[in-house]
């Protein structure tokens, strides 16, 4: 590491506790959000932009598109801190679920719970699973799933004592 550089504000793959909640800041999703994401994505299906058909439905308006909203907590799990300067690569996602709708005006946050940790064959790197509770401020869990992310391990420090 360069010596001029600030020290890296994120966890390391040693600081992770099995068990232990850590949570991100909160962010309300717009329809602006939803409207961009469906122009950049091609994504105009009826639940997501046609007023009238979400009407008949029981959401009774247009909801988000569910990657727009993992993709809203991975923002925030960035803005928590968690992954400044030792998150390396995201690996993969399993058992991603939707279970409740997000619309216009519903406020997210997310919950991260480490399950599982190994350090990697090369050394000096660790992949660390996540179990993720997206959540809106009424209580709900939103979407579910389970990540792996590959972290640095903790420099050792030399010529301390």
């Amino acid at each position: 590491m360069n010596a001029d550089a600030p020290a890296p504000r994120g966890l390391y793959f040693e600081d992770f506790e099995i068990g232990r909640r850590y949570f991100t800041p909160r962010r309300t999703v717009t329809q602006t959000d939803i409207v961009n994401y469906a122009c950049l994505s091609g994504d105009f299906n009826a639940p997501h932009v046609d007023f009238e058909f979400c009407r008949q439905q029981p959401y009774k308006e247009p909801i988000a598109h569910g990657p727009i909203v993992f993709a809203i907590a991975t923002g925030l799990q960035c803005q928590s801190g968690i992954n400044d300067g030792t998150i390396v690569a995201f690996l993969g996602m399993d058992e991603w679920r939707i279970n409740t709708p997000v619309k216009h005006g519903d406020t997210i946050y997310m919950v991260m719970t480490p399950t599982e940790k190994r350090l990697t064959s090369k050394g000096g790197r660790g992949v660390v699973t996540l179990r993720r509770e997206i959540m809106n401020t009424r209580g709900e869990v939103v979407q579910t799933m389970v990540t792996r992310s590959l972290y640095l391990c903790r420099p050792e420090r030399v010529g301390t004592s």
